[in-house]
């Protein structure tokens, strides 16, 4: 468990420096423009639907907001995950430059195949997701702990095969993910927990890619907690 509460650490040293600072900024801005978009969609729908501009139309709209709010809880992951793979490498390579300046120039697989890996993971959790929906429904305390192993899955999962992505292959990447499940779970459950936390759930993309890479960096290298 060192790796794991080290790589979770190290990441807070470099919050302050411009390879996180602004990969920061810009997820917030990306989340917030997200579900900004997925609100308005549901009060714009709803409202067309219901038709006027009377009392209903407006309440209409405003528990269509509401139902959209709920159903950000649970698209939280796989949003961030598509927000972080927009400047993964810029972060992984700030961490790279400051803590392992001896690696190589990243060589990875192909964007084809990175895209077409983060598809069928995608689907997979969505449907997963989709279960653990309707297990809350009738088992709610059951279900709020599936969901958080779900998340913690998913961001453990997506977020650290990113990462090795850029330097491997991807059945190689998925091949060490493996090989890795309990530390790669473990940093997942804990960027799960602080996706519920308002605000701070906004650093999970930036903090869970630099863990990720501190993860693979310190267990490939051999280096000590």
């Amino acid at each position: 468990m060192h790796a794991v509460s080290t790589s979770l650490l190290l990441p807070l040293r470099q919050i302050t420096e411009p390879g996180f600072r602004w990969p920061l900024l810009k997820g917030v801005l990306g989340a917030l423009l997200a579900f900004g978009g997925l609100i308005w969609l549901a009060d714009w729908g709803v409202s067309s639907l219901v038709g006027g501009e009377g009392w209903l139309a407006t309440l209409a709209g405003v528990l269509g907001g509401v139902l959209v709010l709920v159903s950000a809880v649970w698209l939280f992951v796989p949003v961030m995950l598509g927000i972080a793979s927009l400047f993964l490498d810029e972060v992984a390579e700030a961490v790279e430059r400051r803590y392992y300046p001896a690696l190589p120039p990243a060589v990875g697989s192909g964007l084809h195949s990175q895209v077409w890996a983060g598809v069928v993971l995608g689907l997979k959790m969505l449907a997963l997701t989709i279960v653990v929906m309707l297990l809350t429904l009738f088992a709610p305390p059951l279900g709020a702990v599936c969901f958080w192993v779900l998340a913690a899955i998913s961001l453990g999962n997506g977020l650290f095969e990113g990462v090795a992505q850029r330097r491997m292959s991807v059945p190689e990447a998925s091949a060490l993910r493996r090989r890795l499940r309990w530390p790669v779970w473990a940093v997942g459950g804990v960027l799960a927990a602080a996706a519920l936390v308002p605000v701070l759930n906004l650093a999970v993309p930036v903090w869970g890619t630099a863990a990720m890479t501190h993860l693979m960096q310190r267990v490939k290298q051999g280096a000590p907690g």
